[in-house]
């Protein structure tokens, strides 16, 4: 049987984290692609990348607003824990 009290543990800003971690990750991953054949040689440089890498920035973004949240939920629950 599987413990039910577990299943609202998260912090709320756990998803926005997550989601912010798979941004940067597929950014970072699409800038090594891409820029992998210009320092090889093989292609001019690719002026998408810009743009990859500001993919990256925005996972970056999207992961800290879900630490903040995280961290503004904890404040809450200590000062409802004090009162």
């Amino acid at each position: 049987m599987r413990d039910k009290t577990q299943t609202n543990s998260a912090a709320p800003g756990d998803r926005l984290i997550r989601a912010g971690a798979v941004l940067f990750f597929i950014g970072a991953v699409a800038t090594l692609v891409t820029v992998a054949p210009f320092l090889l040689g093989t292609t001019p440089f690719p002026t998408f990348m810009f743009g990859l890498s500001m993919l990256m920035g925005v996972g970056f973004l999207v992961a800290g607003a879900g630490v903040f949240r995280s961290i503004a939920a904890g404040r809450r629950q200590a000062r409802g824990a004090t009162r």
